[in-house]
């Protein structure tokens, strides 16, 4: 029997061969770079070096040098140069380990039963040096990016990178200057029916946005001018009023984990920093938008993106200036609850309905409460007497049944006004 690294050379430049096919076959991006002859035996000649490297390194656990990280580098950068998208370098990384994977068990095979203690001193080279070569990969692949793509371009990368939680996120955060911490807030901008006109203009406030608070923002468009959402990714302890991220001072408190995936560390806080980046772009859309937002660590991002979308979605829509930051979990948990149980949220559509032939009352009772129940500060926000006041309400209490000032008005007719002004009945 002979050694399993001379059997892994032996089959070296066939196994360089098959994974260059199976990219070919599997990976639709790469099929179109394969039609340049110069590209493909790049591609090759790589392949080969890649493994004859490992079969140099590994039985005596040597580590990946300096050049060799840099020429793996390299080849990211040249992907990156030719328009390989991230999903496409995400294939193929995984595609790449495992046909290596694969390799090493077909040779270890070969070998009869035999080998052991190679395969052993193999697989432990293997995973903290492939972590290393795939660092490498990623941070090269980053650097092709920014010198292919304009800011703003990249700026949406890194937001759509984070929230896939794409490890090239970190490489792209740190050569825009931006940097990647652990905890993040999520806040997702819903605006509906914007009208094509209307996107066009947001290339500009999204623009302004970046530039005056350095964090990673992408707006997502639905076709036809049918509205869209305005992502932004904010991490935890961002310095207040614009600027780079920091660390934050002192670590979030953990979640339980019965909590993890419904709540934020630290319930109904939401940075400063979010809050006047929602209100400027609020302020600068001109037209009714509500906002979400959610906090998680840089591993749950997706979960929080949904969080913050659903919370979007049941929040009210408001104009600037009347606009009080985006909401959280803890703001509209009523009303998450009622939208995935339709009798209920048939029954509030009912008392909704009874409003309809008051004067205001729906805008009325949306004072009332935002307002803390105060009436004097609620008839000023609604330029009427506080009797004008008194009297609707009245009217709210005639119509439905329910007195506003109740604790059950409150919790009924709130989320009557919530879910109205959503848009969920429109």
């Amino acid at each position: 029997m002979g050694s399993l690294f001379e059997e892994l050379a032996r089959r070296a430049s066939a196994s360089a061969r098959r994974e260059v096919e199976a990219y070919v076959r599997e990976i639709p991006e790469f099929a179109r770079l394969d039609a340049d002859p110069r590209t493909r035996a790049e591609t090759l000649e790589y392949a080969v070096w890649l493994r004859r490297r490992t079969i140099e390194l590994s039985p005596h656990g040597g580590e990946l040098t300096e050049a060799d990280l840099g020429f793996i580098a390299s080849m990211g950068e040249s992907r990156a140069g030719t328009g390989l998208s991230l999903e496409s370098r995400q294939r193929i990384l995984r595609l790449h380990t495992a046909l290596m994977l694969r390799e090493i068990n077909e040779a270890t095979d070969a070998q009869r039963g035999g080998g052991a203690d190679e395969l052993l001193r193999m697989m432990g080279w293997f995973a903290p040096q492939g972590e290393r070569g795939i660092g490498a990969y990623c941070a090269g692949f980053a650097t092709g990016l920014r010198r292919r793509l304009p800011y703003g371009e990249q700026v949406a990368l890194l937001a759509r990178s984070l929230l896939a939680g794409d490890p090239v996120a970190v490489e792209l955060g740190r050569g825009m200057g931006m940097e990647v911490p652990e905890w993040w807030v999520v806040t997702v901008i819903r605006v509906p029916e914007c009208g094509a006109a209307g996107e066009r203009d947001l290339g500009g406030e999204v623009e302004a946005l970046v530039k005056t608070y350095q964090v990673p923002v992408v707006w997502c468009g639905v076709a036809g001018g049918g509205g869209g959402e305005l992502i932004a990714v904010v991490p935890v302890g961002s310095a207040e009023g614009g600027g780079s991220p920091v660390s934050p001072a002192s670590p979030v408190p953990p979640v339980s984990a019965s909590l993890t995936s419904l709540s934020d560390p630290v319930p109904g806080s939401v940075p400063d920093l979010v809050s006047d980046l929602v209100r400027d772009f609020a302020g600068a859309l001109g037209r009714p938008c509500a906002a979400g937002a959610a906090t998680a660590p840089r591993s749950d991002l997706a979960d929080a993106l949904d969080r913050a979308r659903r919370i979007s979605r049941a929040a009210p829509l408001r104009r600037a200036p009347a606009w009080p930051g985006p909401h959280t979990l803890a703001d509209v948990f009523v009303e998450l609850a009622v939208a995935d149980v339709p009798p209920a949220d048939d029954w509030l559509h009912t008392v909704a309905r009874r409003l309809d032939p008051g004067p205001d009352l729906l805008a009325t009772l949306d004072a009332y409460y935002r307002h803390d129940m105060n009436r004097a500060n609620a008839a000023a926000a609604l330029n009427v007497h506080p009797r004008t006041l008194d009297y609707r309400l009245r009217r709210v209490r005639e119509l439905t049944g329910i007195a506003p000032a109740s604790t059950h008005g409150v919790r009924v007719l709130s989320s009557v006004v919530t879910r109205r002004l959503s848009g969920a009945w429109n």
